[in-house]
Parts: structure tokens; sequence; C-alpha cells
């Protein structure tokens, strides 16, 4: 009976608090309410809509590229090469990659911020209890109602704590992290599209560089017969010596041309084991050639006014633009009055069995008020400058649509110009072999002397090296289009949802 009368007079001595609080609570909520940016107003990316491509029949790489105006880029874009292997390392680098479970540990470290700046919104309750043996000075008269000098008091006791938010700052402060969440959840969409972009376009510079080595060691092998061809020529004294130092030069420099790829092919391989989560000691099981992969036919084109709600540094601008907008009003509400509310409830008696007795306990309601009057200038140039961060966000916001706009066009014109330039490689390429062909059939017939062999050779060389890149060019650039394009990541299980 005595539990039940303290808790009725708990109850009691806190209702004005909750009462208070609840009326307080419903002010307004200073600073501007953000609004989203309209999407930017073009028809296109390009002063012309994108065309279908030009095809190169009968080489890797060679088929024409359409347009899919408006359709939905796919989560696991890079399946549209169909090849088992890319597949297979992507997936893997999207579950082992340490910089994408960073960004997700980041994002964790967002949304847990802003869950705790929201437990604001309640009283804070503490409960303690306390126990002390004191004596009074002789000279002064007994404390407690016992007459006595010495004593022994407990005390235990219930807290209550409420700040209303009057003017929002707790309200504008949640919007300012619930911002920062969300820019952290588009900077793991962010890095999970880098990822699986920076792996497909390894994987493409390795099939490429295979290509040109393979290219460099046939033509490594010709001009090595070339050479023996001389040479048992100047025994005879068919030929001069200065046309087998001239063979011995072009082989020379064909061959220093093979270090620095096989270089680079290594390490590339590195740069696809540690984007995968391993070790460059850890030999890939993959291997990349131009041959296994397909170029995809069709390509989704995102409509301009989509590509600001795909692409994640859209995004992310925008969500520093919302928590600019909210530190405004932060800033304006701390210019304000703060109210605080109290509360304590509790109990005090000298022997610990009589805590709970009737008489021992005591309660107190308070509350108070503080106005900001003199800062020397602090808390105003603080706004100032939240608003002019506003500016900045809004600034760097439009620069990174524009970025965006202009990533997606450079790619278009470039998958355009890929397409003729490999076009142009294969045509350069049969011409220089037949010119070859017929150049070593003229020379062995004593029609045409070996320097004009040694240009034929030069020409096939370097057509035989363009054509690799212009095949891996197109691959490349069409990987690079759906990165611009924003990747598909709303479309994968793997990246959070709002």
């Amino acid at each position: 009976m005595m539990t039940l009368r303290k808790t009725r007079a708990t109850y009691v001595a806190l209702a004005p608090i909750a009462l208070l609080a609840l009326l307080m609570s419903l002010g307004c909520v200073v600073g501007p309410n953000y609004k989203r940016p309209a999407a930017p107003n073009v028809p296109g990316y390009t002063p012309t809509p994108p065309a279908t491509t030009s095809s190169s029949p009968n080489v890797t790489g060679g088929e024409a590229q359409t347009f899919a105006q408006g359709r939905d880029i796919p989560g696991d874009w890079w399946t549209l090469f169909h090849s088992k292997p890319l597949n297979d390392l992507i997936e893997r680098s999207l579950r082992n990659n340490p910089d994408l479970k960073s960004a997700q540990a980041a994002l964790l470290v967002a949304r847990e911020n802003t869950l705790a700046q929201r437990g604001a919104y309640y009283p804070s309750v503490s409960g303690s209890f306390s126990a002390t043996r004191a004596k009074t000075s002789d000279e002064l008269s007994p404390v407690p109602n016992a007459s006595v000098f010495q004593y022994s008091l407990f005390t235990p006791e219930v807290s209550v704590s409420f700040v209303p938010d009057v003017f929002g700052l707790n309200r504008r402060t949640v919007e300012s992290l619930k911002a920062q969440q969300e820019q952290a959840r588009y900077v793991v969409a962010a890095t999970n599209i880098t990822l699986s972009s920076n792996v497909a376009a390894a994987a493409i510079q390795e099939a490429s560089l295979r290509g040109q080595i393979d290219a460099t060691n046939v033509l490594v092998k010709i001009n090595t017969n070339m050479l023996d061809v001389l040479r048992k020529q100047f025994e005879k004294g068919y030929v001069g010596r200065l046309d087998v130092a001239a063979q011995e030069a072009q082989l020379a420099q064909i061959a220093a041309t093979l270090p620095p790829l096989l270089k680079q092919l290594a390490q590339q391989r590195d740069l696809l084991a540690v984007l995968s989560g391993g070790f460059p000691n850890q030999d890939l099981i993959e291997k990349f050639e131009l041959s296994s992969l397909q170029l995809p036919q069709e390509l989704p084109l995102s409509i301009p006014s989509k590509l600001v709600e795909q692409r994640p540094d859209v995004l992310q601008a925008e969500e520093n633009l919302h928590s600019a907008s909210a530190l405004i009003g932060v800033a304006r509400a701390n210019r304000l009055p703060s109210f605080n509310l109290t509360g304590d409830v509790g109990s005090m008696a000298l022997a610990f069995g009589n805590v709970f007795s009737a008489g021992n306990g005591f309660r107190d309601v308070g509350g108070s008020v503080t106005q900001p009057i003199f800062e020397g200038g602090t808390l105003m140039h603080k706004e100032r400058a939240a608003r002019a961060a506003y500016v900045q966000a809004d600034e760097q916001y439009r620069s990174t649509v524009l970025t965006a706009f202009q990533n997606v066009a450079d790619t278009l014109h470039a998958l355009e110009q890929d397409a003729d330039g490999l076009k142009a490689a294969v045509a350069a390429r049969d011409a220089a072999k037949i010119t070859l062909d017929l150049t070593t059939r003229q020379m062995e017939a004593g029609y045409v002397s070996y320097l004009a062999l040694l240009s034929a050779e030069q020409n096939y060389q370097q057509a035989v090296i363009n054509l690799v890149q212009a095949q891996a060019n197109r691959y490349a650039d069409t990987a690079a289009l759906f990165q611009a394009l924003g990747g598909g990541w709303w479309n994968r299980a793997d990246v959070p949802k709002s």
C-alpha cells in the first residue's frame, strides 16, 4: 500500500513536467524547409541523339550498338558481357573488398548517430542511491530530527530532465544527421559501382594486354625468322651488312616493347587480386582474353531527368545540400531561448529500513529558460556561416550534376568514335597484312629492297597493336557508360535502401 502511494505521488509530481513538455514541443521549427532541387530540363546528353554505331564484321567486338532510351539499368550489368570469369570475379570483389566493407561500416556509424540524436526527443530519466555516514559539529544543533550528532543517511532518488524542442533545434539536428546518413548510404552505392567498374576495366585491360603481347610475340618470331634468312644471304653475299644490321635493330626494337607489356599485365593481375580482397601472391583463377568477352549490342540509356536520381555522387551532393539547409535552422535556434524542465522524486531516511516509510519522501519540479544576450557576435556569425555553407553546397551540387551529364556525353561520343576507330583499325590491319605479304614475295623475287620490307613490317606491327587497342576501347567505354548512368545500384539487394 505504501508503494502504491509512493508511485501515485511520483506521477503527481511528474505530471506538470510532462504536460508542459508536450505543450512546448509543439513550437515552431526555425530555419528554411528543404526543397529538393528540380531535375535539369534538358532533352538529351548530346546535341544530337546517339545513333546506332557502325559495325566491323568478322572481328571480336565489332558488333553495332544501339541505345534503348529510358530502359532501366540492371544491377548486374557486367553479365551483359557474357563472361563467367568476369561475373565470378566481380561478385567475389563485392563480397570481400575492404573499401566496400568500410563504406558499409560508415553507414552504420551514421545511422547510429542519427538514432542517438533522436533520443533528445524524450525526457532523460536517471535513478540514484546514496548512503552516507556523517557527524556534525558539537557547536551546532543536531541536524536530524532524532537530535543526534552522528547518523547515517540513505537517499534513493529518481531525476527527470527534459529540454523541450521549442524552436526545432533538435529536429533540425536530426534532419541534418539523417541527411548525412543518406549521404553515407550513397557512398556505399558509389563504392559498389566504382568497384564493379574498376574490376571490369582491369579485366578488359588485362585482355587487351594479352592480345598485344600475343601480337608482339608473333612479330618477334617473324622478325627472328627474317633475320635468320638475311644472315644466310649475307654469308652468300646476296645482301650487305647494312641490311643485316637494320633487321637486327628492327628485332631489338620489337623485343623491347615486350617487357613493358608484361609489366603492365602483372600489375593488372595484382590490381584484380587486391580489388577482390586478396593478396597479390594469390594468383587469380580467372584469366581474360578479348575473344572471351561479348560486346553488349543494346545499351540502356536513362532519360536525363532520371540521371540525377540514379548517380550516387549527385545524390551525395544533394544530401550534403539538405544537411546544410538543416544546419541553418540549428544555427538560428541556438540564438533563441532554450528551456529546461527538471523534476526529482526520492526519499531520505536515517535507517535503510525506513527508506520507503511514510513522511520520508521529497519531490521538486523546476524549470529554467536561457536566452543568449551577448556572445561577441559568435552566434550571429555562425548563422551567417551556415547560410554561406548552404550556398557552397548548392553550387557543389550544380557542379556535380554538370559533371554527371558530361560523363554520359563523353562516353556516348567515345562509343561512336570507338566503333568508327575499330572499323578503321580493321581496314588498316588488313591493308597492312596484304602489303606485307606482297612485299615479302617481291623481296624474295628480288624486285624490292629489304628496306621496303622493313617499312611493311613496321606498318603491320602498328596495325595489329592498334586493332587490339581499338577492340579494348569499345569494351572499356561500354562498361564506362553503365558506370556513368549510375550502374543500376538501386536494383541490387546488397545496397541498403533508404
